[in-house]
């Protein structure tokens, strides 16, 4: 070192804690039934979950939907609507804020189609009071509190 001075050794900053994500999720809807798809990932896996994922940054809620359902199952959607968010710690490592959004097909004849194989086993529409099971985590928990996604008339 120059002039006799000495270096410190860089303080080593800890891990910080995981952070939570933003996640959007669809609730479908054609009739009285929902989409569904069954979860290959390791959260969640084999458990019945709406399409949906992460929010991307500048993306509002609707636009993620919207590009969510597409990548998803290729459906195109219309009339999204926001209908709550729910805050879930599902272990100690993950931690979402889900935003759950309502939305009908553009076209009711489209048909679902499984584009992400390698995270989905496969769509299917399912009476709202015959669900399959098991239900993913959070799921579950609107189910269980008598949350119903159809609009009330």
């Amino acid at each position: 070192m120059e002039n006799g001075a000495q270096q410190t050794p860089a303080a080593k900053t800890p891990p910080s804690p995981p952070m939570p994500k933003v996640g959007v999720a669809v609730f479908l809807l054609k009739g009285s039934k929902v989409l569904l798809g069954k979860r290959l990932s390791a959260v969640g896996h084999s458990t019945f979950a709406l399409p949906g994922g992460h929010l991307e940054f500048g993306e509002s809620f609707e636009e993620c939907a919207t590009r969510e359902v597409k990548e998803e199952t290729g459906l195109i959607i219309d009339k999204t609507e926001y209908l709550t968010v729910t805050n879930n710690v599902i272990s100690e490592k993950v931690h979402t804020v889900c935003v759950f959004i309502r939305a009908v097909p553009a076209d009711v004849n489209q048909k679902p189609e499984t584009l992400e194989p390698d995270k989905c086993a496969g769509w299917d529409w399912y009476e709202w009071n015959n669900l399959p099971k098991p239900l993913f985590g959070p799921l579950e928990d609107m189910v269980q509190s008598g949350f119903n996604p159809f609009p009330t008339t």
